[in-house]
């Protein structure tokens, strides 16, 4: 079951869901559209593995855009910065952005009950397309949860991105003991 407006709108007033900044004309029939921050990523390495830090540099979108292409992969980040302390919140991606090409996130779409911060956005293209900071990008949908929770994410010890800044975060498989 996924959450109307109305009891997203009546969990926000329990702050069991946040959403910062909040615009009411982005709230949806069930779900919440959210936006590209100023910031993408690109890896430093064409080749990554998985048992190394792989690091990242950081650049702002410019106010006339910045056109991604295919064949690369691109971390961008919410505008937005949510916390979801008794549901699972899942980002899909706005038809609109879907039908330009653009997926928004890998295989990362779930988040975990306790998540904060800001999302980290998988960006790929099929080909060539500006976008813009600000735009829509995606959409949040929140499901409760059947169940106590025992842990939050955000309580975990080992929790790799909780607290997410406005900023993308590279993986962290690296932490991972394998």
């Amino acid at each position: 079951m996924i959450l109307s407006d109305k009891r997203i709108l009546e969990e926000m007033d329990k702050q069991t869901i946040k959403i910062e900044p909040y615009k009411r004309e982005c709230l949806g029939s069930n779900s919440y559209d959210v936006h590209l921050g100023k910031i993408l990523a690109t890896y430093d390495n064409n080749e990554l593995d998985a048992k190394k830090h792989n690091t990242i540099t950081h650049f702002e979108i410019p106010d006339e855009g910045f056109v991604l292409l295919p064949n690369m992969f691109y971390l961008g980040v919410t505008e937005e910065y949510t916390e979801t302390h008794a549901h699972v919140p899942f980002l899909e991606g706005k038809s609109s952005t879907g039908r330009l090409g653009i997926d928004i996130h890998a295989t990362a779409g779930k988040g975990d009950v306790g998540f904060c911060g800001n999302w980290t956005l998988e960006i790929s293209v099929k080909q060539p397309v500006k976008v813009y900071k600000g735009m829509p990008i995606g959409q949040l949908i929140y499901f409760p949860v059947e169940g106590e929770i025992e842990v939050k994410y955000n309580q975990k010890s080992n929790a790799k991105y909780s607290g997410q800044p406005n900023l993308p975060v590279e993986s962290m498989m690296w932490k991972n003991k394998f």
